[in-house]
């Protein structure tokens, strides 16, 4: 064979066509796809694969959708913002006695007339966001000259170049799938079933190419969103605040021409005027989605090691990231550990209201002069650790005017995000330093709330009008305070005590291997032995007697301490010297409380 019997890249959709074609004329019946795939997806996964394709499929963002072609194969990584419900579409049609799909489009590219032999089918809408928070150091680069340069041009058609100028200005000149520069002849289904037809014929749009100048001149500089159409998937398999990289085709805004006052029955009651019109083309592009994925931390390291978690190996890495977090905070050794124990923390098991795992923790004793200098060293660094941070400085302003909770607008069928919708693993950093005496009003009292609910048991209250529903979440939480904190209740409380001024660089090699060594023991499996169960009893027993406050709290985050220790030195099981480390921390922190 010469050459590949897809171009993928280039033009999916003409795979897509193609495998259905095929299929229909083995016999199949264009009832049993819905909800079913054909072979064409098989086509993708073995270019992603088996022929490396991954890296050659463009990354959506604010920078690349300037020169990336419509109705090519793009991947999108974000958070799922929004759920908007599900779209009903004309999935096949007859065009006289051939079937033809319109799977993975908007519109149809052929006239579908008013042909009884029509196949509904169903897709779900996702509005995604780019992760919220997410530093810079893992974001995977746009190389646009990389994709600039490359060869577009399928086998099917002519080669086509555009300068650098024209691939900005003339960023949505379209190439369609099957080969004819110009949109197709636009066909939406009316309430009647007839399709709307196009501004211009099809013969005509073939002589001819029509490009749009600066058709998505309100994209944010530095934030793209994405509506992303889904098939075939179960929902439980796609949630809320998980993050997601969709691969599949990009769609044009020019083949969207219709008349928006009409209503659509296929869009089960969403009219063009009403949901999807507060997501217009010209600043939210639509993807169609193929094959999704979601991706952990270890997703986002551009150039981990892809090395097993030895002990002898993970130590070395905690000994040297816990030389460097004493650095940042001053030569604190003590405050060093805990916050080493608590970027490893996660949410890894709910009983009841309680979120097993997480470990929040509140320095303490910061002055003027502390917080100017050790504050912002510390989230510098925390930044160049964790892909998603959050820092607020948090005053009496900020919680009477802040809207952390998400809020449904049944206007516009939208989830109107909320400071406080981020995406799994997240880490927020609370300032409270700044934070004077004042008057909360309503709104302050309920911001207040809500982060101390967070706080508690990992929960986001998301206000959907008529109800209010708590959303699990699983966010670290780091609190700076003069005093411990009464608004957000930390697990631990540390007085922070520095005693010089270190120094926050370190080499690209050493970030690497501490974004690895992090990103990899949050995911360790862990368990306690029946023997070091007998002796944590007994030590609780103990402790308890010689400190009559002690509750089941206290008991719980030396457990979860426990384990933590244990997994930063890279073991799965809790040890005897592990236990006894974590014990001796706790002494510290209690003596410095005093």
């Amino acid at each position: 064979m010469v050459g590949l019997p897809y171009d993928c890249l280039a033009n999916p959709l003409g795979a897509v066509r193609s495998t259905f074609d095929k299929a229909i004329a083995s016999g199949a019946d264009p009832a049993s796809f819905s909800g079913a795939d054909w072979g064409a997806l098989d086509v993708f996964r073995h270019f992603l694969s088996d022929q490396n394709g991954l890296s050659q499929v463009p990354i959506l963002d604010h920078k690349s959708i300037r020169w990336i072609q419509p109705n090519t194969l793009v991947r999108f990584r974000g958070m799922i913002q929004d759920m908007l419900g599900n779209e009903f579409y004309v999935g096949a049609h007859k065009d006289g006695s051939v079937w033809r799909t319109n799977k993975f489009t908007d519109v149809s590219q052929f006239p579908m007339g008013s042909s009884p032999d029509m196949r509904i089918w169903e897709r779900r809408l996702l509005y995604c966001v780019p992760v919220p928070g997410q530093n810079s150091w893992s974001v995977s680069s746009s190389d646009e000259m990389k994709y600039r340069s490359m060869d577009w041009a399928s086998p099917q058609r002519e080669k086509r170049r555009r300068s650098d100028d024209e691939a900005v200005d003339n960023m949505d000149t379209l190439v369609s799938s099957d080969g004819i520069e110009g949109p197709p002849g636009t066909k939406k289904m009316r309430e009647d079933g007839h399709p709307y037809q196009a501004t211009q014929s099809q013969d005509s749009i073939s002589e001819a190419t029509c490009s749009s100048s600066g058709a998505l001149p309100d994209i944010d500089q530095d934030s793209l969103p994405c509506l992303v159409k889904i098939y075939d998937t179960p929902e439980t398999d796609l949630k809320l605040n998980e993050v997601f990289e969709f691969i599949g085709v990009l769609t044009s805004d020019l083949d969207y021409q219709v008349d928006t006052g009409e209503y659509n029955e296929f869009e089960n009651g969403f009219k063009e005027d009403d949901t999807l019109a507060h997501l217009p083309r010209s600043k939210v592009p639509y993807l169609h989605c193929f094959i999704h994925r979601k991706l952990a931390v270890h997703d986002f390291l551009q150039s981990s090691p892809m090395i097993e978690p030895q002990p002898h190996v993970v130590k070395e890495i905690r000994e040297a990231l816990l030389r460097h977090l004493t650095d940042v905070l001053g030569n604190d050794g003590l405050a060093a550990h805990f916050i080493l124990l608590h970027l490893l923390s996660k949410v890894h098991s709910r009983v009841d209201t309680v979120a097993v795992g997480k470990l929040s923790l509140n320095l303490t004793g910061f002055s003027e002069e502390s917080v100017s200098v050790f504050c912002s060293q510390l989230d510098l660094a925390i930044k160049n650790l964790l892909p998603f941070t959050h820092y607020v400085p948090l005053t009496v302003g900020y919680l009477n005017t802040a809207s952390l909770a998400p809020k449904k607008d049944y206007e516009t069928n939208r989830l109107i995000t909320g400071g406080l919708q981020l995406a799994e693993g997240t880490h927020l950093t609370i300032d409270e330093t700044q934070l004077e005496a004042g008057t909360l009003n309503s709104v302050g009292v309920d911001n207040a709330r809500m982060l101390k609910t967070l706080m508690e048991s990992q929960k986001v209250e998301y206000d959907f009008k008529y109800y209010k529903m708590d959303m699990a979440a699983d966010i670290q939480l780091l609190i700076f305070s003069q005093g411990k904190s009464n608004i957000c209740p930390a697990d631990l409380v540390l007085p922070f005590q520095p005693s010089s001024v270190g120094s926050s660089q370190v080499s690209a090699e050493a970030l690497e291997a501490w974004r690895w060594y992090l990103a990899t023991l949050r995911t360790l499996p862990h368990s306690i032995e029946p023997e070091m169960q007998t002796v944590i009893e007994n030590d609780l027993v103990e402790a308890r007697k010689a400190d009559r406050s002690l509750g089941s709290q206290d008991f719980s985050r030396l457990l979860t301490m426990g384990r933590l220790m244990s997994m930063s030195y890279g073991e799965t099981t809790l040890s005897l010297e592990h236990w006894q480390m974590v014990k001796e921390l706790e002494r510290l922190r209690r003596e410095r409380l005093k």
